[in-house]
């Protein structure tokens, strides 16, 4: 080992000044004269073997020897010299020791050295040189200082002039805030103050702000205070280590943001509004302008490069925000589609997928620029120097490109600052497709929604009808509830409203189930009880369906079940002729009705279990609608919810409903605004029907005999009443169609036999008999001489059919009347 450079001796000689330190003397030639004990047990050498030879051999290295006279030499001329040195053992170990040399003089002036070494590794820390001491102090890592009382710097090492960026002895005595202006030097000096009073020290306070050595930039530092005492425990100073942690506060702050951004974007399922988002949170923490633009596909729900070539890399702005009020540096409104040059690196993200980063944007050399010259204007107007340009990519497909821009900010970006960009856009585009999916997915909700509900509510001139439907989660537009208006024979009107459990798809798909059934239930001119009695059927053995699949069959299928089992149904018929309305209820509230003198009532009809339950049986009630009452048919959801009892809800409804005289249209705007005024939790329908009687100036009846011959007499009539309501053209098929029908109750069913003609949006015809035998359309020979007269009747009409009453039955027949179109048959 070299002998370390000499250290000025202090005159605190520590260790040295104990007994039993190894101790030599050595002569002026260099040999050893005098050996102790301690040197002895030290080394392992006997006196006998090193008295009178060579010092040399007791160094771990030969070359030592000249810097050992060299040494020597020195200590002529000064008193003392002290260093560690490497020293060997008798056994070949080696042994780090630290020296002190001392010059000695006899009587006759010969000169020799005392030399006295301890055993480094077991001597007290304190017993380390000066010279090891303040080299460690100047070169460590860590920038140190100590500080006077009145905190003026006494003492720093190089690594914090380094990290100031002013000279040593520009702030030795000095404060801090007399050299580091961009530092809050008032906390610092307020915490020393703080461990000078307590003793107490502070250990890693952090603070940021800038210094001479990189004015332009904010460091991060870590720093830690501890007082320094006099040996009666007076404070003598303070003493301050810190260092740079600017990578790790800038971790951490990256870590903050992108936790952060979790929270900020993504809150809804809109491709728009996620984008906005992005753009909106990173500025101004990661840019001065941000825009989001994103392929046409995704903005549609539709998945990145489908469509025509042509259409692959069509993009909008999707979002955009700016330090400055309004964007005015962008060039693009957000909604417009963009036009990128080909040879831009935007276009070469969005290509190849891959970010890329331009620290200085220089219009010279980057030719992309020249052609796009109001994109050009705007870099030099407003000073853009720094570009990213990073895809939003979802598992290796590109939806649109985010720009990052630094205009007002000194700093170029950073390679730090396009991860963190590439982090933050890549989160971003998770949420974007996830809106993307739902825009897809939502679109074909709304589609079967569309589907499933009535295209149109048409109650002819029998009934004037307005509704609403407002599903409990309005950002996906589907729920369980419906409603629709089916005309039936003779002129009559249905009305329905049902409710199925839950919201949302499966309840929309059971919706439509239900809605389908009641359609074809009600053209079978069932009677209210009798058509909850079949759909009852129905959902029994759907929920059977279900339950018999348990085993087989996933869990989503269990919604549905639960989703059918317990719907509730209103089902109520109108009678125009008679102004008779009869109605049933599984499991549902009763309708409102509005009298012409605008009272408001809630019939009490028979309750009727919920369907699927086939507990106990339904009931119909029948009561009048003359002209001029209003009937709502509706669904809980619009009565009762979590802050309001049913009772209350009644009342509402009622209180809006007297204000009768107001168009359909309005009162329903009117039921919904007064009645929805909190969060909705459960689908609401509503649907107001206007009844409208049929005069007797529309209907015609007689009451026939069972006599064949009264057949002829049946088409008189009949085309008398027709020339009196001014319908010649339809005399021909009319006297075709009486004289069938008439002829099959004579011929097949029981007296009475009664005619009736309707005159309404169509001409109806019926014929009722007491007998309730259903009749049949045959498919006579080309040799037979009957059985045409229904397979005519099918022919000429736009449809017939047969309903029952409790008397008996009716055979109908309906007619388009002159410049109506209809469909012909059935």
């Amino acid at each position: 080992m070299m002998l370390p450079k000499e250290v000025t001796p202090d005159g605190t000689h520590g260790p040295f000044e104990m007994a039993n330190v190894a101790a030599a003397v050595i002569d002026a030639k260099g040999s050893v004269i005098g050996w102790t004990g301690a040197a002895e047990r030290l080394l392992g050498y006997g006196a006998a073997e090193v008295l009178d030879r060579s010092a040399a051999i007791l160094l771990a290295q030969s070359e030592d020897a000249s810097r050992a006279a060299e040494v020597a030499e020195e200590c002529g001329s000064r008193e003392s010299w002290g260093g560690l040195v490497g020293a060997r053992h008798r056994d070949g170990r080696r042994l780090e020791v630290g020296l002190r040399v001392t010059a000695m003089s006899d009587t006759d002036g010969r000169r020799a050295w005392l030399v006295s070494a301890i055993d480094v590794s077991k001597a007290p820390t304190w017993a380390v040189s000066e010279e090891v001491l303040e080299g460690f102090l100047t070169r460590s890592p860590l920038g140190m200082a100590v500080l006077s009382p009145d905190l003026r710097y006494v003492w720093m090492n190089d690594t914090l002039e380094r990290y100031g960026g002013v000279p040593r002895n520009e702030r030795l005595g000095r404060r801090m805030s007399d050299s580091l202006p961009g530092l809050n030097t008032e906390v610092l000096e307020a915490q020393m103050r703080r461990v000078l009073e307590t003793g107490v020290p502070i250990i890693d306070f952090e603070y940021r702000g800038w210094t001479w050595a990189d004015p332009h930039q904010e460091h991060a530092y870590s720093t830690s205070f501890f007082r320094l005492d006099a040996p009666g425990g007076n404070p003598l100073g303070v003493c301050y280590m810190g260092m740079d942690v600017t990578d790790r506060w800038r971790a951490r702050e990256r870590l903050a943001l992108l936790s952060e951004a979790s929270a900020c974007i993504g809150g809804t399922l809109n491709v728009m509004r996620t984008a906005q988002e992005l753009a909106d949170f990173s500025v101004p923490r990661l840019a001065d302008f941000v825009s989001v633009d994103l392929l046409e596909a995704v903005l549609h729900g539709h998945e990145p490069g489908s469509g025509s070539a042509d259409s692959v890399y069509l993009v909008r702005r999707a979002g955009q925000q700016s330090i400055h009020e309004g964007c005015p540096e962008s060039v693009i409104a957000t909604g417009d589609s963009i036009d990128a040059p080909r040879s831009s690196p935007y276009f070469e993200s969005m290509v190849n997928g891959t970010a890329v980063l331009e620290p200085f944007l220089d219009p010279a050399t980057s030719a992309w620029i020249a052609e796009d010259p109001a994109r050009a204007r705007s870099i030099a107007d407003f000073g853009m120097h720094s570009v990213m340009w990073v895809p939003l990519a979802v598992r290796g497909t590109v939806l649109g490109v985010a720009t990052f821009i630094r205009m007002e900010h000194p700093q170029p970006f950073e390679e730090d600052d396009l991860l963190l960009a590439e982090e933050l856009v890549s989160r971003a585009a998770v949420w974007v497709e996830n809106a993307r999916r739902y825009t897809r997915e939502h679109a074909a909700a709304l589609a079967l929604q569309r589907s499933l509900l009535p295209q149109g509510l048409n109650g002819g001139t029998a009934m004037e009808v307005a509704s609403r439907y407002l599903p409990a989660d309005a950002r996906q537009g589907v729920g369980g509830d419906w409603f629709d208006v089916i005309q039936l024979s003779g002129a009559r009107v249905a009305l329905v409203v049902g409710d199925v459990v839950g919201h949302g798809l499966n309840a929309a798909a059971t919706m439509g189930r239900l809605r389908t059934a009641v359609q074809t239930l009600a053209d079978m001119d069932l009677p209210p009880d009798e058509l909850l009695a079949h759909l009852d059927d129905l959902v029994i053995r759907l929920t059977e369906e279900k339950g018999g699949n348990e085993l087989t069959e996933e869990s989503d299928d269990e919604p549905i079940a639960t989703a059918v089992l317990g719907a509730t149904c209103l089902y109520a018929v109108y009678d125009p002729v008679t102004q008779l309305c009869t109605m049933a209820r599984a499991g549902h509230p009763p309708p409102a009705v509005v009298t012409p003198g605008g009272k408001v009532t809630f019939p009490d009809l028979p309750a009727g279990p919920p369907l699927g339950l086939g507990s106990l049986p339904f009931e119909s009630a029948e009561m009048s609608l003359p002209e001029g009452s209003l009937i709502a048919l509706y669904t809980d959801g619009l009565i009762e919810n979590s802050n309001q009892d049913i009772d209350v809800g009644l009342s509402r409804l009622s209180d809006v409903l007297a204000q009768s005289e107001l168009p359909s249209e309005e009162l329903c705007s009117a039921v919904v605004n007064n009645l929805l005024t909190g969060p909705q939790t459960d689908d609401v329908a509503l649907l107001l029907a206007r009844p409208h009687a049929l005069g007797a100036d529309r209907v015609a009846s007689w009451d026939l005999p069972t006599d064949p011959a009264i057949v002829a007499s049946a088409r008189e009539l009949a085309v008398r009443q027709l020339l009196g309501w001014g319908l010649e053209d339809l005399v021909m098929t009319t006297e075709l169609v009486v004289s069938e029908l008439v002829t099959n109750a004579i011929r097949h069913g029981t007296a009475p036999v009664r005619l009736r003609m309707i005159r309404h949006d169509k001409l109806i015809t019926e014929v009722f008999d007491a007998s309730n035998t259903s009749p049949r359309m045959g498919h006579a020979r080309t040799t037979d001489e009957g059985g045409r007269g229904l397979f005519l009747v099918a022919q000429l009409t736009r449809r017939w059919g047969t309903r029952y009453t409790p008397a008996g039955k009716i055979i109908w027949a309906e007619q388009d009347l002159p410049g109506r179109v209809g469909n012909r048959g059935r």
